[in-house]
């Protein structure tokens, strides 16, 4: 009975088009990671990039085959809405990545983008503590985020 269940069930997965995540294939041999974000960022970015890929992630300019530029990584906090008395009742955390990549010559593979993404945080004035510890978890969530879909467009990077 387990059996037959089981191969329903992934049946019923394969035929809606689910799929793991799977590692991005980046398409150079060596990449620069050129970044004054935040160092926290910028190393869980070149240990992803490193675990994902066969791309190796190299400290000189001069031996990469690509630069990434990450030009801002930085996160917010904003308030959504309040209540009849005046307190706050849901943040918006936000996380926005700027970046560009070019090739060893200078040329640019992909201009000046972004990655943006939100997440809504309700909030308590009786939680305080434990909202706190909810906001880091969300952001580190976002900042995996933000890394994840960075790689995929990589990945999707024609060199020319």
């Amino acid at each position: 009975m387990k059996k037959i269940l089981f191969v329903v069930l992934c049946s019923l997965l394969a035929a809606c088009g689910f799929h793991l995540r799977g590692v991005a294939s980046i398409p150079f041999e060596s990449l620069y990671v050129s970044a004054s974000a935040q160092p926290a960022f910028v190393a869980e970015l070149k240990r992803r990039i490193e675990g994902s890929s066969e791309t190796l992630v190299v400290d000189k300019l001069q031996d990469a085959e690509a630069t990434l530029e990450i030009i801002r990584a930085a996160y917010t906090k904003h308030i959504l809405s309040i209540s009849a008395s005046g307190r706050v009742r849901e943040f918006q955390l936000r996380y926005q990545l700027l970046y560009r990549l070019t090739d060893a010559k200078g040329r640019e593979l992909k201009p000046t983008s972004s990655i943006n993404l939100s997440r809504i945080m309700p909030f308590g004035d009786a939680q305080v503590l434990a909202k706190q510890a909810e906001e880091r978890m969300l952001v580190r969530e976002l900042q995996s985020d933000v890394i994840h879909q960075l790689l995929q467009r990589l990945a999707k990077t024609e060199r020319k």
